[in-house]
């Protein structure tokens, strides 16, 4: 158990575009909030990576930021060992894309860090708006309860392999892949509800917002996976304001 939570911000040079360095902060603050100490190490492109952080995020970024990412990342490793070392590993839409097994941008199949069983190819219509899902509890997401919450804006249509699963099951919005692509997979069903991808220590969203503001029990999930304890033994914080803004979103 860490008495002192160290949290990655990978890349935000290039994976930081829409605002979702903010999920790093709002992992410091609620730590702060429970009197632990937390510090974000912030790694730009061109610098190696730290293996041995407690929680690493990822944002979303254009298609030569998510290229420049993916070569990045592969050539460093250290997220890769990272994973392998069960550290918690928070994506969001091009970090999700980037952490796949490849994904397209600048016109052509690029290869991804192959963290997730995942591939992305391009939506026909740009998916944009409210999203909203229910979590499946797959992996190290058993312990979510509370509906997921964010603003999707992409163009990728991510289809998860066998060794995947869907971090929640789309109630609005598009989420991974729109309804006609899904129709077209064997497993269509699957992929047609799908938000998001878990596996491993891997929790990947295409949720903004940032996504760990308007979902603080996700934030606190991966908290306590970084100090090896259960969501239910995390001291609990009451914060109205926060309660207030995800029923408007919620509804």
């Amino acid at each position: 158990m860490t008495d002192r939570l160290h949290i990655g911000l990978i890349l935000p040079d290039v994976l930081g575009t829409y605002g979702d360095d903010g999920n790093a902060l709002v992992l410091r603050q609620r730590a702060r909030m429970r009197g632990m100490e937390a510090e974000i190490h912030s790694v730009k492109l061109g610098e190696p990576i730290p293996e041995g952080l407690d929680i690493y995020c990822l944002g979303g970024g254009e298609d030569t930021a998510q290229i420049l990412a993916a070569d990045h990342l592969i050539a460093d490793g250290g997220l890769t060992r990272a994973a392998r070392n069960n550290r918690p590993i928070f994506a969001v839409c091009a970090g999700l894309q980037v952490l796949g097994e490849s994904f397209r941008a600048g016109g052509r199949i690029v290869d991804g860090v192959g963290l997730l069983d995942a591939t992305t190819a391009g939506l026909e219509v740009r998916a944009i708006g409210e999203v909203t899902s229910t979590p499946t509890q797959v992996g190290i997401t058993a312990e979510l309860t509370e509906p997921l919450t964010g603003f999707e804006n992409h163009l990728g249509a991510t289809v998860l392999g066998a060794s995947a699963h869907a971090l929640g099951r789309v109630n609005s919005g598009t989420g991974n892949c729109d309804v006609a692509a899904a129709a077209d997979l064997s497993d269509g069903p699957r992929q047609r509800f799908a938000e998001g991808a878990v596996q491993g220590s891997v929790i990947a969203t295409y949720m903004h917002g940032p996504a760990l503001a308007r979902n603080p029990q996700l934030a606190d999930l991966l908290t306590a996976n970084a100090m090896g304890i259960t969501l239910a033994d995390l001291e609990p914080l009451e914060i109205p304001a926060i309660d207030r803004l995800r029923l408007e979103r919620l509804h």
